[in-house]
Order: structure tokens, then C-alpha cells, then sequence
């Protein structure tokens, strides 16, 4: 459990398939008390700790089983993520995975939930005055019972090949490699 919560971040951009153009938080209570990571804010305007420093195991180790991850502070996109449970990786295996999901997740920026609905709604409805203004905007049909399962597949093997490469690349500057 060596992923940051960046990397989490970095997984669910992969299999919603957003396109991380948003800023994002994790917000849960841990020891008594609330907690907020994300990208620092550079002005400190905003209280946020880094979310490339908060380990995923560490948390849960400390009991965390669940919290909230908001994407797009304009759309709104909150998801409550549950910890159901934990093992040891298999090192056969690549990390992150993709188990199974159901559904397409709505484009990006397509205005939160009531944009979404809307969206559903005027696609879906040949005769609609925005459906061939939305088709073309999105890039072609939207048929929201296809998850797209090889696209978040390729997505997911992206980020697989960087965390082997940062492994790598690590062990190398240990010298824990030949």
C-alpha cells in the first residue's frame, strides 16, 4: 500500500476516464480531526496538505476506512470511497488494477450532476434542440451503459508502466539492482 493519495487520484482520473484538468481533495476525519489533501495551495489561502505525501496504507494502518474525493470544485464531483478490505499485492501482478465497474462515468466538464442529466436526456432524445450540439461537442455517441472497459484498461496499463518505471528507477538509485 505504497500509493499516495495522488496516485489514487491518478487512478480514478483513469477509470472515470476524466481528463485531470480539475483540482481535486480527499477529505476525511482521522484522529479527532478533519483532513484535507490535494494540490497545495501556493498562496495558503486554502488549508490542503499535499496529497503526494499522505501514503494510502499509512491511513488505513491509522483507521481509515472511509472518505470523500471531490474532483472539479466547479462540478462537483464527490465520490465516497469505503476500504472493504485489504491483502498483500501479488508480484506478479502489475498495480493499479481494473476489476470491474458498470456504466460510463459523464465527460468532463459537462456540468456536474444537473449537466449530466441533461446531457442523458437530450442525447437520448432524437428530437431533442441540443442533442446534435452536445454529440458533436462530446465527439461522437454517448451510450451511457458502455463502460468502455479497453479504454480504462489502457489507461490503467499507463499507469502500471510508470509505477514499475518508478520502482525501477528507485531500486537503481539504491543500487539494490545490477
Amino acid at each position: 500500500m505504497t500509493t499516495s493519495l495522488k496516485g489514487m487520484h491518478d487512478v480514478i482520473q483513469a477509470v472515470m476516464p476524466f481528463e485531470n484538468r480539475h483540482l481535486f481533495d480527499f477529505r476525511f476525519d482521522l484522529d479527532g480531526k478533519p483532513r484535507r489533501y490535494g494540490i497545495p495551495d501556493p498562496e495558503g489561502w486554502i488549508q490542503i496538505s499535499d496529497a503526494k505525501s499522505a501514503k494510502l496504507g499509512a491511513l488505513i494502518e491509522r483507521g481509515l476506512k472511509r472518505f470523500v474525493y471531490t474532483y472539479d470544485f466547479g462540478d462537483d464531483w464527490r465520490h465516497m470511497l469505503t476500504i472493504e478490505a485489504t491483502g498483500s499485492a501479488d508480484p506478479g501482478l502489475d498495480y493499479p488494477r481494473f476489476v470491474d465497474g458498470a456504466r460510463r462515468a459523464p465527460p468532463e466538464d459537462v456540468g456536474g450532476i444537473p449537466g449530466f442529466e441533461e446531457f442523458l436526456e437530450a442525447i437520448a432524445t432524437l428530437k431533442h434542440p441540443e442533442r446534435k450540439r452536445l454529440i458533436e461537442w462530446y465527439g461522437g455517441a454517448f451510450d451511457p451503459d458502455d463502460i468502455n472497459v479497453p479504454a480504462i484498461q489502457a489507461n490503467i496499463a499507463k499507469l502500471a508502466r510508470r509505477r514499475a518505471l518508478g520502482k525501477a528507477a528507485f531500486a537503481k538509485s539504491r543500487g539494490l539492482t545490477s
